[in-house]
C-alpha cells in the first residue's frame, strides 16, 4: 500500500481552558484513505510546576478521521494557563487490525487559557454551598510588617498601593498575575464579633471602616476558591469602584455579585445605615483595585501570633479536594 504523506502546516485554535482546535494539511490523495489521527500532547514541565499534580494520564490519542478542524475537549485533563506541545500522525486502518501511519508532524507549542465566566460561576456555587451564616462585622483589615507601613508613608504619599495578585489559588484564575489590588480581610471571631488577633502577614495592623471600601458605588465579584490541603476553604473577592481600571478588567473576566443579596459578603441599607457581613464558613481574602489612604483608618499592633502556615502567598491549591475542585481543571 502507498505510503501516507506526513502531515504539516499544524494550526491550533479556538484555546479555552480545556480544550482546543486543530487543523493540519496533508496530500489530497491521503484525505479519501485516512480513517484514524494520531495526536501526541505534552506539557511543557517548568520548575515553577506544582509537584503535587496528578501526573497526567497517557498523551496519545487515537481518534476516528473527522474534518478538519477538529475539537480537542476532555481527551486529556488539560489543566489551565499550562504550556503543551502537539504533534499529530494520520493512519489507514487496514483489515488485519494494523495501522499504516505517517510520520509525525513538527511539533507546534501553545498554552491554555483561563477559566472562563461559565467555569467561575461553577466554582462560585461550590463556594456558596459550604459559606455557612453570615456574621456581621465593621471594618476591613490588612496585616503586615512594620516596615511595610513605614514605607507607605514614607514613599508612597501616605498610600496603600494596588500589586500584582501572586498566583495563589486556583491555576486557571484570570485574576493571578493580572489583577493589581491591596487585600484585606474581614472576617471575624465568633465569640467577639471583632477581628482575630492572630495574624499570617505580620504584627501590624490597619484597619478601616467598612464603608469605606465597600458601598452602593463598589462592584463586587467573585474570583476564587480553594484550599491547601486544609480542612478550611478560603473565597477570593474583588471590590472595585465603579467605572475603575480594576472594574473594568472584572467586568468581562469575573461574575458579579449583588452586594445586597449573596453568600459571601455582603452591604444593605438597614435602619437608614450601613451594616456589612460576611460568610462564617468561608476565610475570605477581599482586594480592594485602588489605592487606600493609611488617614481613613486606624494602625496598631496585634497581641497574637504570627501563624505563618496560614499565609497563602502563592499557596499551590488541593487538585484532589472535592470541594473546591471542577472538571475542566486545577
Amino acid at each position: 500500500m502507498e505510503l501516507l504523506s506526513t502531515p504539516h502546516s499544524i494550526e491550533v485554535s479556538n484555546i479555552t481552558c480545556d480544550s482546543f482546535r486543530i487543523s493540519w494539511a496533508m496530500e489530497n490523495s491521503d484525505l479519501e484513505r485516512v480513517t484514524h489521527y494520531f495526536i501526541d500532547l505534552n506539557k511543557k514541565e517548568n520548575k515553577h510546576s506544582n509537584k503535587f499534580k496528578h501526573r497526567d494520564v497517557p498523551t496519545k490519542l487515537v481518534a476516528k478521521a473527522v474534518p478538519l478542524p477538529m475539537t480537542v475537549r476532555g481527551h486529556w485533563f488539560l489543566s489551565p494557563r499550562t504550556e503543551y506541545s502537539v504533534a499529530v500522525q494520520t493512519a489507514v486502518k487496514q483489515s488485519d487490525g494494523e495501522y499504516l501511519v505517517s510520520g509525525w508532524s513538527e511539533t507546534v507549542e501553545f498554552c491554555t487559557g483561563d477559566y472562563a465566566k461559565e467555569h467561575l460561576a461553577q466554582l462560585q456555587e461550590k463556594a456558596e454551598q459550604i459559606a455557612g451564616r453570615m456574621l456581621r462585622f465593621s471594618v476591613f483589615y490588612r496585616n503586615h510588617h512594620k516596615e511595610y507601613f513605614q514605607h507607605a508613608r514614607t514613599h508612597c504619599g501616605n498610600m496603600l498601593q494596588p500589586y500584582l495578585k501572586d498566583n495563589s489559588g486556583s491555576h486557571g484564575s484570570p485574576t493571578s498575575g493580572m489583577l493589581h489590588g491591596v487585600f484585606f480581610s474581614c472576617n471575624t471571631e465568633f465569640n467577639t464579633g471583632q477581628p482575630p488577633q492572630d495574624s499570617p502577614y505580620g504584627r501590624w495592623r490597619f484597619q478601616i471602616p467598612a464603608q469605606r471600601l465597600f458601598n452602593p458605588s463598589t462592584n463586587l465579584y467573585f474570583a476564587d476558591f480553594y484550599c491547601m490541603y486544609t480542612a478550611y476553604h478560603y473565597a477570593i473577592l474583588v471590590l472595585a469602584p465603579k467605572g475603575s481600571l480594576g472594574d473594568r478588567f472584572c467586568r468581562d473576566r469575573l461574575p458579579l455579585l449583588d452586594i445586597a443579596c449573596n453568600k459571601f459578603l455582603t452591604c444593605s441599607v438597614e435602619d437608614g445605615e450601613l451594616v456589612f457581613r460576611h460568610a462564617q464558613d468561608l476565610i475570605l481574602e477581599v482586594i480592594y483595585t485602588e489605592p487606600v489612604d493609611l488617614s481613613l483608618g486606624t494602625l496598631g499592633e496585634i497581641s497574637g501570633h504570627q501563624l505563618m502556615s496560614l499565609s497563602t502567598a502563592d499557596a499551590k491549591k488541593d487538585p484532589s479536594c472535592k470541594t473546591c475542585n471542577i472538571s475542566v481543571g486545577r
